[in-house]
Parts: C-alpha cells; sequence; structure tokens
C-alpha cells in the first residue's frame, strides 16, 4: 500500500488498531496488519515534523520587516 494523504493514511490506522484489538486474527495477519501499521504510523510521524516545521508565525521586526520564528504554543494551549 502506497501512502500519499494524510488523513487517509490516519483512518487506515484506526482500522488496523481496532481489528488488532479485536484478538480475532490468526497470527500471521496480525503482524501483516502490524507490520503495514508501524509503516503508517511513520508515515503519519513524519507528516507531522514536516507540517511542525512549516508551520511559522511572520512577525514584525524593530525595523518594520518581517521575520519568520517558529509556531509556539501558549502555557494554556500546551497543557490541552
Amino acid at each position: 500500500m502506497e501512502i500519499k494523504d494524510f488523513e487517509k493514511a490516519l483512518a487506515r490506522l484506526e482500522m488496523i488498531v481496532a481489528e488488532l484489538e479485536k484478538g480475532e486474527l490468526a497470527l500471521e495477519q496480525a503482524l501483516q496488519l502490524y507490520e503495514e501499521g508501524i509503516k503508517i504510523s511513520r508515515f503519519c510521524s513524519s507528516k507531522l515534523d514536516e507540517a511542525e516545521r512549516r508551520v511559522q508565525i511572520l512577525q514584525k521586526n524593530e525595523q518594520g520587516g518581517l521575520t519568520e520564528q517558529p509556531f509556539q504554543l501558549s502555557p494554556e494551549e500546551a497543557k490541552e
């Protein structure tokens, strides 16, 4: 399965977890789903890391120009 879309990958990962949690699969099937889930998890993690790097806030510097600064949550938002 080639993974290209974060939302579809996340939905597939949720389906895999649900199937594995049922505990009704044969060992070989469970292992195959687990391996697929690991690949999808790595893809999703990579996409989230990429998004985090891209999320930046433009702020005016002292000279009136715009500078890029990494996005940071406020202490209240970080608790959520």
